[in-house]
């Protein structure tokens, strides 16, 4: 049965695993697979001297079973304790993650119990992707040969005009999906990081915190990851705050850092992961750590750039306008980000002081070692494949349209350039018609007909009428 998302299984009596807590493992591992969220859950609250005994018992009498060993690993690798077992010699490799549930990365063979670790990253910081069917769909498609296939169709100089402001428009969007509008210096600031992204090899702790100190006021760059701890919330009024997502402790950061960087660099060089999948991994997950006080956001759709170029995706100075996309597609990309937040947020407990100031109570580190971003990698396709199929076409049709109106109105009237583009700006925002105020203020010199053709002009090249 289905109940608010969640799929609900009703097993008969005789499928009842058993009381031992070995047993219920090893059901879970047949039937729901590696859940390490709750696998890390679980190892701190059950008495481990008595489950390392079980499965310690359960691996003499199956040295070569495929979950017996599995259990073993996790049991190992999750709590830091060796059980007094030889490693094994023979049987094959098991995936840890099944392949065909989880999307899986490059696979490290642990020789202990013979097991094909598969994780997205180290097990201390491993995000979950599960495989849907609008992810089975997208996997493997030729984003590379889309974008030179829109492309193909333009002149050289149109192409780089159209380079040229979908940066600055990139720019722009990702700054006002947080509601800000930088100056002009950081805004160029971060159009000069855009075009640099094909040259940052691996991410690592100074790298990551110079790209942080480039896009922030300098009052607020950090030297290293954030001493404070943060959230993402909003002002109801002077004396209330509506927490929407805790981020982790500032004491955390280090190890889950660690593991990120870890996680994002070998996605970046493995080939067995589709890299739009890689490329969604490691930059929302990286937005969920928010390691920094300030720039969180928009270093994380920095890393969307980033991981897209890496991986030759964008070919040469192209760029994909997704955070234009995102900013037209809020509340899917609000909602990406809460398939996250919205479970893990019960699971937190903090106090909020009067000036805002957060203290964050118990340990959390586990809650974010493996964030599920299956709705984000979905999310990120999809806003790729609009900005793809409609964002970047649009622009090049545009500034075509552009050319040659401003070509067909200086036939008309050989006129100063800076009044064609004037004359094309106020006619183009006012549905294809020069208004009788902007004809008075500045082409009172023109006659009806010459304004009659060259509204004409606009209407055909840039509005598409009149063909």
């Amino acid at each position: 049965m289905e109940r608010k998302g969640a799929a609900i299984h009703l097993l008969p009596p005789p499928r009842w695993p058993g009381s031992a807590n070995l047993e219920h493992l090893l059901f879970a591992l047949r039937n729901d697979g590696v859940n390490l969220p709750i696998l890390r859950a679980l190892f701190q609250v059950i008495d481990l001297d008595e489950l390392g005994r079980q499965v310690t018992a359960e691996v003499g009498r199956t040295p070569t079973g495929a979950y017996a060993r599995r259990a073993w690993f996790l049991y190992e690798q999750l709590t830091g304790r060796r059980l007094p077992l030889q490693d094994v010699h023979q049987g094959n490799y098991v995936p840890l993650l099944d392949p065909t549930v989880h999307v899986t990365g490059s696979i490290h063979k642990h020789r202990r119990q013979r097991i094909d670790v598969n994780t997205l990253g180290p097990l201390r910081f491993a995000p979950v992707a599960r495989w849907t069917p609008a992810l089975r769909a997208v996997s493997g498609a030729d984003l590379t040969a889309r974008i030179e296939d829109v492309v193909s169709g333009y002149d050289d100089n149109t192409v780089r005009r159209a380079i040229s402001y979908l940066y600055t428009r990139e720019t722009m969007a990702s700054y006002e999906i947080e509601r800000e509008r930088p100056p002009r210096t950081r805004a160029e600031r971060f159009v000069a990081l855009l075009k640099e992204a094909p040259t940052l090899s691996d991410l690592g702790h100074d790298s990551l915190v110079g790209l942080q100190n480039a896009i922030v006021d300098p009052r607020f760059a950090d030297r290293s990851w954030r001493q404070e701890q943060n959230y993402v919330g909003e002002s109801l009024d002077l004396a209330r705050q509506r927490v929407h997502f805790v981020c982790p402790k500032p004491e955390d950061l280090p190890d889950l850092m660690e593991g990120y960087m870890a996680m994002a660099n070998g996605l970046m060089r493995s080939q067995a992961l589709d890299p739009v999948l890689a490329t969604a991994i490691l930059s929302f997950s990286f937005v969920l750590l928010h390691p920094f006080t300030d720039g969180n956001g928009r270093l994380h759709r920095w890393l969307i750039h980033w991981g897209l170029s890496r991986h030759g995706i964008t070919p040469g100075e192209i760029i994909i306008p997704v955070s234009a996309v995102m900013l037209s597609h809020r509340r899917e990309y609000d909602e990406a980000l809460e398939s996250y937040s919205r479970p893990l947020m019960p699971r937190v407990s903090y106090d909020l002081d009067a000036d805002g100031r957060m203290t964050v109570r118990g340990e959390t580190a586990d809650l974010y070692r493996h964030p599920d971003v299956t709705q984000m990698a979905e999310g990120l396709w999809a806003w790729l494949e609009i900005a793809v199929e409609r964002d970047l076409p649009d622009q090049l049709r545009f500034l075509m349209g552009l050319d040659q109106a401003r070509h067909a109105i200086q036939e008309i009237v050989d006129m100063p350039d800076r009044l064609i583009v004037l004359f094309i700006k106020v006619c183009h925002g006012n549905g294809g018609h020069l208004s009788r105020r902007k004809r008075e203020r500045h082409f009172d010199m023109l006659t009806d007909d010459e304004v009659a053709d060259m509204e004409h002009a606009v209407q055909q090249y840039l509005l598409n009428e009149g063909e």
